[in-house]
């Protein structure tokens, strides 16, 4: 027997009333179209993973808290948690040259997020500036990455690491 995919649409609009948000503040916050959103509260469309993921970070929560998932919920700290490859969620920039891969548990999104980040000859990954507070810490696989924030520069050697502002603009070359 199939399972039916979850209603999203109820749980979404009770997270985000009890966040006291607006549509408009959570579309600001996780990138989703006031409209994508408006749609998916009531039912008339469902998110791809990339929206749900957004969404989730910006309200805070785990993925569980909206799909009402057993698989999603938190693992037990005596318990290995295990992802295989293909089920790390992944990000790509726009130009299609940097591919992030999202390594940290999304129920820690917003105090640590761990990435892998992937970057073709000449890439360039720009960030807008994140919370107030926040830092970056980039530890180079390969040599000749740049990293810029803040008006400062710093280039990396293989296995170096450098920790930086990013509640300011900021940028991996």
């Amino acid at each position: 027997m199939a399972k039916t995919a979850p209603n999203l649409g109820p749980k979404l609009q009770a997270i985000r009333k009890e966040k006291s948000l607006t549509l408009e503040q959570l579309a600001e916050r996780s990138s989703v179209s006031k409209s994508m959103l408006s749609q998916i509260e009531r039912g008339q469309a469902n998110p791809t993973f990339a929206t749900l993921w957004n969404m989730t970070q910006a309200l805070g929560v785990d993925i569980a808290a909206l799909t009402g998932s057993d698989e999603m919920a938190a693992v037990a700290p005596s318990a290995i948690e295990y992802v295989e490859t293909n089920f790390t969620p992944t990000i790509k920039s726009p130009d299609g040259k940097c591919l992030l891969r999202i390594l940290s548990p999304a129920r820690s999104a917003g105090d640590i997020e761990w990435y892998e980040l992937i970057m073709e000859p000449g890439a360039r990954l720009e960030s807008e500036a994140h919370a107030p507070g926040c830092m970056e810490h980039f530890t180079a696989i390969d040599a000749g990455i740049l990293i810029e924030s803040g008006g400062r520069q710093q280039r990396l050697k293989a296995g170096d690491t450098a920790r930086y502002p990013a509640d300011v603009p900021h940028c991996t070359r």
